[in-house]
């Protein structure tokens, strides 16, 4: 979900004579490394025609559907992808995961006392409750509703937060998100939800509301998770559409507001889960792995099509590409369905913890976490000098309008975050993503919102990616990122 400088130069490339050849030499004073420019052309076709990704979609979002971590749909996802992975001979394993298991319950809220309420009159709002929110009593709670529009401007008024429903009412910048800082606009927005809840139970809130985080105002409640303090207390928290925030500040400009709400999740003791790993074993290092991911768990308003069941599933079907074509790389190439990436990140944490004492045997990890739309190219928390060995891959990817190659900062994926931190190069596809968070943790993430070419050319570039970082006659050079 990072969209850091969009678009920035690759060095040129100088190939050896005719579309098959190896490659030569780049510009860069390092040789690039020699990887047969017509197999990734080859991976890439085949990648742009088949419909093993979109097939994997649309079993997840339409027969699966919700995938929250700890659920009867994640655990029958983690069975159809493995069965899946399997029937297409790919080499499968079951990575065991300890994950939380929220559950949701009733959500309700209205305003009962505004200046001007005609008589007999209430207004129903449209909220959400926020992953990891403790319940109001059952018959819900009736309280006063401060409005602040920061954590910071919470902090100040700490005094006047006791016993009342916080509002903390923050835009989507929507104008960072055309010019391409999604990601940046997603945490300035985000900020309230992520520690918001927190800071004000610390002040003795009574519950807490944030302004949905997203781009669009479709009276669409946007979930997500928040982060409490360890032994620190919890309360309600939920999100409330963009339109009902704005009708709040209406209303309490005219003189007080008073809320009822109702909210009724239960968090359960920690479920069993699975990572689902899926490899193409190396011909000559099969022990070094090149990791392809997304995440298979959703939250439970939609059917998590856009997030992540595009990534999870061009991951499987970049796998898929290279086993169908019977290419075997240098380096095993491992696509991994993370488990519990919306709640918790249980699922890389627990495959860190399996590989932390041979993590030189990781190569490089990639993660698809930002669909919707198509790709652009790939990012890389990687240096110019080591991008630039990577020019043929973004060669072979313009012609399906995928050349752009980025460098960044920090994670390229919450789920390879600890690889990351460890010195694993990695790296995301590069994504449009104007409207991703129009829809992001909405009821409104359904199938029909792919577009499956946009899917297909995701897939090609995954597999292209993987199958260049895995064929590499030495690993690109070490990469750590600071730790959050």
């Amino acid at each position: 979900m990072h969209l850091n400088r969009l678009l920035s130069p690759v060095a040129a490339v100088l190939l050896a004579a005719g579309s098959g050849g190896a490659l030569a030499q780049t510009t860069s004073a390092a040789d690039a490394p020699a990887v047969d420019i017509a197999t990734l052309e080859r991976i890439r076709d085949a990648a742009m025609s088949s419909d093993f990704a979109w097939q994997t979609l649309s079993n997840l979002a339409d027969k699966v559907g919700p995938r929250l971590s700890g659920s009867a749909g994640a655990e029958a996802a983690v069975t159809q992808v493995s069965d899946a992975m399997k029937a297409a001979g790919l080499t499968v394993t079951l990575q065991p995961v300890k994950v939380p298991h929220w559950v949701r319950g009733e959500e309700r809220a209205e305003l009962v006392e505004y200046a001007g309420r005609p008589q007999g009159i209430t207004q129903p709002l449209h909220l959400t409750a926020l992953g990891g929110s403790s319940a109001t009593p059952a018959k819900g709670l009736v309280a006063p509703v401060l409005i602040v529009h920061s954590v910071a401007e919470l902090k100040t008024r700490a005094a006047e937060a006791k016993g009342r429903i916080v509002l903390i009412s923050v835009a989507f910048d929507q104008n960072l998100a055309d010019n391409g800082q999604s990601g940046q606009a997603y945490g300035q927005a985000g900020e309230p939800r992520f520690i918001g809840p927190a800071v004000a139970a610390g002040f003795g809130a009574a519950a807490t509301l944030v302004r949905s985080v997203g781009g669009a105002n479709y009276r669409l409640p946007h979930t997500g998770a928040t982060k409490w303090e360890d032994g620190g207390k919890q309360i309600p928290a939920a999100a409330l559409s963009a339109e009902d925030a704005m009708l709040i500040e209406r209303l309490a400009a005219q003189g007080p507001v008073t809320m009822k709400l109702l909210l009724t999740p239960k968090t359960l003791p920690d479920a069993d889960s699975h990572n689902v790993l899926a490899d193409v074993p190396g011909r000559e290092r099969p022990d070094e792995v090149v990791i392809v991911s997304g995440h298979l768990d959703s939250w439970d308003l939609g059917t998590g099509a856009m997030d992540d069941g595009m990534g999870v599933a061009a991951a499987m079907g970049a796998v898929q590409v290279l086993k169908s074509l019977g290419i075997t790389p240098r380096r095993t190439v491992r696509a991994i369905a993370w488990m519990n990436e919306e709640n918790g990140g249980r699922g890389g944490k627990a495959y860190f913890e399996s590989v932390k004492d041979s993590i030189a045997t990781q190569s490089a990890a990639i993660e698809s976490d930002f669909g919707l739309a198509g790709p652009l190219g790939i990012s890389g928390a990687i240096s110019d000098a080591q991008m630039k060995l990577l020019a043929p891959v973004g060669m072979v990817l313009r012609g399906i309008g995928a050349g752009v190659q980025d460098t960044r900062g920090g994670e390229a994926g919450a789920d390879i975050a600890p690889l990351q931190i460890a010195g694993v190069p990695g790296f995301a596809p590069l994504v449009d993503g104007r409207h991703y968070f129009d829809l992001h943790h909405t009821a409104a993430d359904t199938l029909d919102k792919i577009d499956p070419q946009a899917l297909r050319r995701q897939t090609a570039v995954l597999a292209v990616l993987a199958y260049y970082l895995a064929e590499m006659p030495q690993p690109l050079d070490r990469a750590p990122i600071e730790g959050r």
